[in-house]
């Protein structure tokens, strides 16, 4: 698949906050646009539709693809979703076992704001966006639905909360797993290239071999 001219890596901060377990933090989340100077993919919806907007400027958004359903990162989703390409909408994709988390930020079925996302993730999936794809990894821990998204032709993976720099995601709160987490990093992204750059969910780039040193293959 040949790449078009532009494809690149956009990036904004957004602050706000994330709530779990009757607790309430005030984060700083990463926005992620993936594409070219015509479309892009949307990774996560954290906090703000205008900040999002602001990174995508006029490109038709393709997809906005979720790692994993914490509030912080799929509080907006609906109501970008609306927004985006003239009003006419474009899908929310998210691992399906991450509906439990979704359904705390918006409800379930017979909730006002029940509706759900569009389209189900799946370990392995291929996402097509300005002639370059990313490659869905279910990396269970975190949350039960993460994912990562894998991008060769950038020689970037982008990891939500499954990994930092410094080391895997958080763990102990519901619905997650710290030997499920470690065993899904070891698993799927070590498996990646050494100097594959990690983009995360929260702080700064690391890289696949920084992190593999730190927490040992």
């Amino acid at each position: 698949m040949p790449d078009r001219t532009g494809l690149r890596v956009d990036h904004a901060v957004t602050s706000g906050t994330f709530s779990l377990d009757g607790e309430t933090f005030d984060v700083d989340n990463n926005i992620w646009v993936v594409g070219d100077d015509t479309e892009c993919v949307v990774i996560d919806a954290p906090h703000s539709v205008d900040d999002i907007l602001a990174v995508v400027g006029d490109r038709r958004v393709r997809a906005i693809a979720c790692t994993h359903a914490h509030d912080d990162h799929v509080r907006v989703a609906p109501a970008l979703r609306e927004r985006v390409n003239g009003g006419s909408g474009a899908p929310i994709l998210l691992h399906p076992a991450d509906r439990p988390l979704w359904e705390l930020t918006h409800g379930g079925p017979d909730a006002v704001d029940g509706h759900l996302w569009d389209l189900d993730l799946a370990d392995g999936l291929e996402i097509e966006v300005a002639g370059t794809t990313l490659t869905v990894l279910h990396t269970p821990g975190h949350a039960p639905g993460a994912v990562c998204f894998y991008a060769p032709a950038l020689g970037c993976v982008f990891t939500g909360d499954t990994l930092f720099q410094g080391g895997p995601g958080a763990t102990g709160r519901s619905f997650s797993d710290r030997p499920t987490l470690e065993a899904s990093i070891r698993a799927k992204l070590f498996a990646l290239p050494d100097d594959t750059v990690v983009h995360t969910g929260h702080g700064d780039d690391t890289t696949v071999a920084a992190e593999r040193a730190l927490l040992g293959a």
